[in-house]
């Protein structure tokens, strides 16, 4: 079954390609490991190496990129089925199979991944200098996994490389972390994570054993047209699930692991984590509670709307009064991806699609700025906002970089952002105009915050005493940036691009809520 994985020339290749570069990185002989002068990315006075490791797995991290660009070329907007549908046989005497799959809601997260990932190999050229054969090869194992979860049609095999994705990322914060806590902060992100998950599993084999399928298609008809299981039960299965993706979210009260595990990360780490692993949490809510329990997602829904808006409101405000950057950008990305969880239950088109856009805008937007914070931190050696001040007169060229990003993440028009949270909050505004009111205040602090960390990083009298002079970004770093930029921009002025895409999908995900009721 495996061995199908790796070798197929279809679907299945975007998760065969990173696993397969995963191992052969790492079996690397130790003297092509050796590392090579190479160009300057920017640090000053320093020449940054580039190993052989280094080189395969962004090679191959491209060409799953390739990959995921021709599927997008072949694939049908006009159904809400899935398509380039494979299944692999696993284990024949209990019946265990890989079924995989991409429809309109899944295949934008593929093509997101597969885009992040490559710029985390190039961000980490100068900052990973030890076992780099183990964190590349991690990386590109990071990145088989969570196409498996987008690509799985069936739920043994979501659930399997759901959990996956915590082993190397626990790793890379664990050993590549920038600070002593870095440990801690591992074993928080893999504590929450873990234990949310083991009652997913539970409510998963309670409902194969009454439905006898693990296909996600057949089950959510099963349990939409038959009384197989009751209202009462599919409820606690609910709660069961929504306990482990609201770990992944985060919401309120288990938000605390996600500033801990950005603090510590490595800038890549962080990068990833905002742009790809969140977004299985909200991913998992879309797939999983809405498809399968949909009475039950109805029935929970004020509960949902009061614990979203109140993460919106209590981290937009705890953001404003952080120190570290990376703090900052990561309480801000809690309240995006509640604003997103709120628009995903809305039950209307425009909240359901505004709440895609803006999942994608957000892995652009704050990937964006966790490579900022990076950028700062490879010169400075130092993330406290104190310590900064008049980065415009020694790097004008990244202030302009950080102001496009700065005022994407707080919604600007013609922006990525500003498309997703307009229609997350008309969409809210149509069931409950005082839901909708709380949320967009997080867009007000959101420009509060954004807008203080920007001006005291790039304005103001420049902190000799602090930082010494630095060069500016060079044309290799800046074309790390171009992409997203590029992306985030075309999101922003032709979103009908990306809505037209997933219409059809939101449609049949909201016909599906609405028959249950």
């Amino acid at each position: 079954m495996l061995e199908g994985i790796l070798n197929s020339s279809r679907l299945s290749r975007l998760i065969g390609l990173p696993l397969r570069g995963s191992g052969r990185v790492r079996r690397l002989p130790h003297e092509a490991n050796q590392r090579q002068e190479a160009r300057s990315v920017g640090s000053v006075g320093s020449v940054t190496e580039s190993s052989h490791a280094s080189v395969r797995a962004r090679w191959i991290s491209r060409a799953t990129f390739g990959l995921s660009l021709r599927r997008w070329a072949e694939f049908d907007h006009s159904t809400a089925a899935y398509q380039f549908s494979e299944t692999y046989t696993w284990m024949p005497s209990m019946n265990l199979s890989i079924s995989l799959g991409v429809d309109g809601l899944s295949r934008f997260f593929v093509r997101l991944n597969t885009l992040l990932t490559p710029l985390c190999l190039l961000a980490s050229m100068a900052g990973i200098q030890k076992q780099e054969k183990v964190y590349y090869g991690l990386f590109l194992r990071l990145e088989g996994c969570v196409n498996t979860v987008f690509l799985a049609t069936d739920v043994l095999t979501f659930y399997l490389f759901f959990e996956a994705v915590l082993i190397p990322m626990f790793l890379i914060i664990g050993r590549w972390g920038s600070r002593v806590r870095k440990i801690r902060a591992a074993y928080f992100f893999f504590r929450y994570t873990l234990v949310g998950s083991v009652l997913m599993l539970l409510a998963f084999l309670y409902v194969y054993r009454a439905v006898g399928t693990r296909d996600m298609a057949v089950r959510s008809s099963v349990l939409q047209t038959t009384d197989l299981v009751p209202q009462e039960v599919q409820r606690l299965l609910w709660l069961a699930c929504f306990a482990s993706f609201a770990v992944k979210v985060p919401m309120l009260p288990v938000h605390i692991w996600l500033p801990e595990a950005h603090v510590e990360a490595p800038t890549a780490g962080s990068v990833i984590l905002a742009g790809i692993l969140l977004k299985l949490g909200t991913y998992g809510m879309m797939r999983i509670l809405r498809g399968f329990f949909p009475a039950a997602s109805i029935y929970f829904l004020p509960r949902v709307y009061t614990r979203g808006v109140m993460a919106i409101v209590y981290t937009s405000r705890t953001a404003i009064r952080q120190t570290d950057r990376k703090r900052i950008i990561a309480y801000a990305s809690v309240a995006h991806m509640n604003m997103t969880l709120v628009g995903l239950f809305s039950r209307t088109p425009q909240g359901v699609e505004g709440a895609l856009l803006q999942m994608l805008s957000h892995g652009l937007v704050s990937g964006a700025l966790f490579r900022c914070v990076g950028v700062l931190y490879d010169r400075h050696h130092s993330r406290l906002v104190s310590y900064y001040g008049g980065v415009a007169q020694t790097m004008p060229r990244f202030v302009m970089i950080f102001r496009f990003f700065t005022m994407a993440n707080l919604a600007l028009p013609g922006t990525s952002s500003f498309v997703g949270e307009f229609r997350i909050l008309v969409g809210i505004f149509q069931t409950n105009t005082l839901v909708a009111f709380r949320s967009a205040t997080g867009m007000v602090l959101g420009g509060a915050y954004s807008l203080w960390l920007f001006n005291r990083v790039a304005y103001g009298n420049l902190k000799t005493q602090y930082l010494g002079v630095s060069m500016d970004v060079n044309r290799r770093e800046r074309r790390r940036f171009l992409p997203l930029i590029v992306r985030t921009l075309r999101m922003g002025v032709a979103p009908a691009v990306f809505l037209d895409c997933i219409h059809v999908s939101c449609a049949n995900l909201i016909e599906h809520a609405r028959a249950a009721s």
